[in-house]
């Protein structure tokens, strides 16, 4: 592994249970634990509950006055749709529409604003929005400040409550907490479709958060089953189905956008390719046959190429290959039409659908 990717203040726990480790963004990250495995620790998100050390994941803060008018005219969501304490999901575009980066918002107050972008994305995020900050708004890239614990499963709640930690907030709000001496923020937020929660927690306190949890009987979770979850969602992974060449309009992200707000960046082009109708969009695709899915695979209809798949993956819920793929919208394919992939020279028949291809029980 190259000396030069960045590495979590958990690195050597993760050493220590046996983790086998991948580039992700720029860091050394885990992507599975011995004696797990990604259908283990997949299976134990879906059924009780597992913990990812995601502090790979970037952390910026936007303070003054206005701050929060500021962000709201720079990123496409419409933060006056939250109050303070509430979280919301949003996208970095460019001028052109393109995906600079998707990320969460947390809202403290009007003049506070913390985001976490992803990590390969982080700078870029904060350069654009340092270039356009007015004087007053402090914009500070906090990448090596905080750690993230996400603690996701059907018993999360249970198992952070025994630790003293606040769980009963709704869905995409965050409270503080004290747990050690160490301050935390958790946020009913995550990545699987399952209840779950995300802490945020100083970088040099992370270790301790972590052991708790790991001795409270959280499974410790990989990259792979990260991966494996979020695809059985249909969430989508921004250089893969979101990009600069992807836009949330082509990829079905459009609820995202504050459609009605005068400024944000990206608007006119994005508004002009939503009354147009996008040329592709993001689909969803369940093989009826045998084979597994990857990215850039090319998507058919009879004898013509319509698409390629973004994403793709076996399904560990369903036992089946599932994908997004960016299909032609002049190709008039609808949910429940079939189309093959080309699987390394094959052509196995799949199904369209609209995800998630599983039944979240995130609420």
């Amino acid at each position: 592994m190259s000396a030069e990717l960045l590495r979590s203040p958990l690195h050597d726990r993760h050493v220590a249970l046996g983790a086998k480790f991948a580039a992700f963004g720029g860091w050394e990250m885990p992507l599975e634990y011995a004696g797990g495995g990604v259908l283990r620790e997949h299976a134990a998100v879906r059924e009780a509950a597992g913990v990812f050390d995601v502090s790979h994941l970037g952390k910026a803060r936007v303070r003054g006055t206005g701050a929060v008018a500021f962000v709201n005219s720079c990123l496409t969501n419409d933060l006056g749709r939250i109050a303070p304490g509430k979280a919301q999901y949003t996208l970095c575009c460019d001028e052109t529409g393109g995906v600079v980066d998707d990320l969460i918002a947390y809202l403290h107050a009007d003049d506070h604003v913390f985001l976490i972008p992803n990590a390969a994305n982080t700078a870029e995020v904060v350069r654009r929005l340092v270039a356009d900050a007015p004087e007053g708004i402090t914009v500070t890239d906090e990448h090596r400040s905080y750690a993230v614990l996400a603690v996701q499963g059907p018993q999360s709640a249970s198992l952070l409550g025994k630790l003293g930690l606040p769980t009963d907030h709704g869905y995409m709000s965050f409270a503080t907490a004290a747990f050690g001496g160490a301050e935390l923020t958790v946020c009913r937020t995550g990545y699987t479709g399952e209840h779950g929660y995300e802490l945020v927690v100083g970088w040099d306190d992370a270790g301790a958060v972590w052991d708790a949890i790991i001795e409270a009987g959280v499974q410790p979770c990989g990259l792979g089953a990260r991966d494996t979850l979020r695809t059985e969602m249909g969430y989508p992974l921004h250089g893969q189905d979101l990009s600069l060449e992807i836009s949330p309009v082509q990829a079905r992200s459009g609820w995202a956008v504050g459609w009605d707000k005068p400024a944000f960046w990206g608007r006119e082009a994005l508004l002009a390719e939503k009354a147009a109708g996008p040329r592709r969009q993001l689909r969803g695709l369940v093989l009826t046959g045998r084979g597994i899915p990857r990215g850039h695979m090319q998507v058919y209809a009879g004898d013509a190429l319509i698409g390629e798949t973004t994403s793709g993956t076996f399904s560990p819920t369903k036992k089946v290959g599932i994908a997004l793929a960016l299909l032609d919208t002049a190709a008039g394919i609808a949910d429940g039409d079939l189309v093959q992939i080309d699987i390394r020279g094959r052509r196995i028949e799949a199904q369209v659908t609209k995800p998630p291809f599983v039944t979240p029980s995130v609420r």
